[in-house]
């Protein structure tokens, strides 16, 4: 019989899965490829002939598209709100050389909102999924028995 050897980090449909189960690394990566898919644009954002519209529409489709990929499934913590926040308002910035209160005219849902609202509709796709969907039977998962009271013992 074959042994599986342990690992720190797996990549799986592009999203990294570390042994603490944390998001940080695929958050950093997905900024990373985010961040690629904004410099090869470069020629789009910096176009006079474009309306902002436009641009926006471009953005979304290509950049925070390739920015959001899997974060219904982030652990979403206050870290990593802010570093996503910070990549989308910097990009904003690039594009539109604006204050940083003047993004909002842009019509973009804050980073928290956008995970939050993803999240949702991913919870709801996988709750309207058939009761033998492996999918929902991990998220309707409940475990048997009492956990104990307190604090886990670190050993």
């Amino acid at each position: 019989m074959a042994k599986l050897e342990d690992i720190e980090s797996s990549t799986y449909l592009g999203s990294i899965i570390d042994e603490q189960g944390g998001s940080d690394a695929d958050v950093k990566v997905r900024i990373g490829k985010a961040r690629t898919a904004f410099l090869q644009l470069k020629n789009i954002w910096n176009s006079k002939q474009l309306s902002t519209n436009i641009k926006v529409r471009i953005f979304n489709m290509n950049v925070k598209a390739v920015l959001m990929y899997g974060a219904e499934t982030w652990r979403t913590s206050t870290t990593i709100i802010k570093h996503v926040q910070v990549f989308i308002n910097n990009c904003l910035h690039k594009i539109f050389k604006i204050d940083w209160l003047f993004w909002e005219r842009t019509n973009q849902l804050r980073a928290e909102e956008e995970i939050r609202k993803r999240r949702w509709k991913w919870i709801g796709h996988t709750l309207r999924k058939l009761p033998n969907c492996i999918t929902r039977q991990a998220l309707t998962w409940d475990p048997e028995g009492k956990r104990k009271r307190g604090r886990r013992k670190n050993t």
